[in-house]
């Protein structure tokens, strides 16, 4: 069964492609993160490609460690239109990067992904689900969740409690949350007012919209993978070939 995109589906995204990558070493001592490759084709592809799927005709990418592979690889693609934002002369980290990158996102919401999240869908692509439970004027953000202890490679304590509702809030110190962000949402213009300039992390404003009752999650639907380390691309191929199967 195919999905169309919802006529109210972000036609835009931001695709975060900068970081360093230190945890895949030594994989990334000469290739960035997002052009790892797992089951045949780079992170970045496995991105882009649900993008397009998902109705999106603009991707924004940053880029700074070894931005001339990423630049180079997406210059073979024709969907989306690709749209390089350059940081290669400062990291702004995960919020700054979006700012500086707003120009070319436009006035309405839009796709936020990182580029090395890479999941199995359900029975619909969860990028449609979180275009369809999107509401912009309760929410400033909508966050794809996975479960911290269900998902593929992920050993962490979890990012978040969801109350009945949807709206999340932020994990205590040395508590356990059972979500965990999967590292795709869908955000408002709107998140960034007053937004602080130059290197931020994003969680700052997430925070701020948690406080607000702005920030809202929605439960991934199939099987998250958190592809960190040289050891856990075999964890995930694994994870792909029996759900192919």
């Amino acid at each position: 069964m195919t999905f169309s995109p919802t006529e109210h589906a972000p036609r835009r995204a931001m695709v975060l492609a900068a970081g360093l990558g230190t945890r895949m070493r030594p994989l990334t001592d000469t290739l960035p993160k997002p052009l790892v490759r797992v089951d045949g084709r780079a992170l970045l592809d496995h991105v882009l490609d649900r993008l397009v799927d998902a109705g999106v005709e603009r991707a924004v990418i940053n880029v700074h460690y070894l931005a001339d592979q990423i630049i180079a690889h997406t210059g073979a693609r024709s969907k989306p239109q690709v749209v390089i934002s350059d940081e290669r002369g400062l990291l702004l980290d995960t919020g700054g990067g979006v700012v500086k990158a707003l120009p070319e996102l436009g006035d309405a919401p839009f796709f936020h992904i990182n580029s090395d999240t890479i999941w199995i869908d359900g029975v619909k692509p969860n990028l449609t689900r979180l275009a369809q439970g999107f509401d912009p004027t309760t929410m400033d953000a909508l966050l794809l969740l996975a479960s911290t202890t269900g998902s593929v490679g992920y050993d962490g304590r979890g990012d978040f409690t969801m109350a009945p509702d949807g709206r999340l809030q932020r994990r205590a110190e040395r508590a356990v949350a059972p979500f965990v962000y999967a590292g795709a949402a869908i955000l408002s213009p709107k998140l960034f007012d007053g937004a602080p300039q130059g290197a931020f992390s994003l969680t700052k404003l997430f925070d701020r919209a948690a406080e607000s009752g702005r920030l809202a999650g929605l439960r991934l639907e199939g099987l998250w993978m958190h592809v960190g380390t040289p050891g856990s691309i075999t964890e995930a191929e694994r994870a792909i070939g029996a759900s192919a199967g």
